[in-house]
């Protein structure tokens, strides 16, 4: 347990120290600026070796949940741990964020502290970091697009569908599928299986708000479709009439 306590401090220092280097560099972007592109290097990051580590080291999670940590498996947990600690320390700090992202970084600090004390359902771990962290590219792409002034245009749409379609599956989809394979196994302990259910749970209220948010995006697309339309056969009765 020190090693794995020395290994998240260091880790908490390397992201803290990214970080100071962005700010230092490019201190006129301000500092969400600098915070998203910690934040986006750590979803690439996190995406990658949690990709390898299901496709490629295994085990399978939807096959052998409650397994044995292995070291590559604790080498995801401790940098993603790592990077959750401090961005959770930045939101707190800065107040930029709600309850419920407030809760998901909550959940996830404790469901990896308790993976690792466990010593076991670390497949699982990096599957929901997989699933969580994949989105997250994209979910940056729009605040940077936003800050550019190149939200409103065809790249800015498909990051919102590509943000929408990934996250139904990833999150919805495959989370619902990946969970049922921990409730019917018998290896995952019971307090596994109960952050399971809550990090589901969890996916669906932000599902509740892309939801609201897809909605109104389409009303207002289709309200200026409509006001257009209504102003082009506005002026080709006037041009008939001329």
């Amino acid at each position: 347990m020190t090693s794995l306590a020395v290994g998240v401090v260091l880790c908490l220092t390397g992201w803290i120290t990214l970080y100071t280097l962005l700010c230092s560099t490019s201190g006129s972007h301000g500092s969400e600026w600098n915070c998203r592109l910690v934040t986006l290097l750590h979803g690439i990051l996190a995406v990658c070796i949690t990709a390898y580590i299901g496709y490629v080291d295994g085990p399978w999670p939807f096959t052998h949940p409650g397994t044995k940590n292995t070291p590559l498996q604790i080498t995801a947990m401790v940098i993603s741990l790592g990077y959750f600690i401090f961005d959770m320390g930045w939101c707190v700090y800065f107040s930029t964020e709600g309850p419920v992202m407030l809760a998901h970084h909550t959940m996830s600090i404790l469901g990896i502290l308790l993976t690792l004390s466990l010593g076991e359902s670390g497949i699982e771990s990096c599957a929901v970091l997989f699933g969580s962290e994949i989105t997250n590219p994209l979910l940056q792409a729009r605040w940077f697009l936003r800050q550019l002034g190149c939200y409103e245009s065809l790249t800015g749409e498909a990051v919102d569908v590509l943000f929408v379609v990934l996250f139904v599956f990833m999150r919805i989809v495959v989370g619902g599928r990946m969970l049922y394979c921990e409730l019917i196994s018998t290896r995952p302990r019971f307090i596994i299986k109960c952050g399971g259910v809550a990090m589901y749970v969890l996916s669906w209220v932000f599902m509740v708000d892309i939801g609201h948010f897809a909605y109104r995006k389409s009303q207002s697309k289709y309200r200026r479709w409509r006001d257009q339309h209504r102003l082009e056969t506005v002026n080709r009765h006037d041009g008939k009439t001329d």
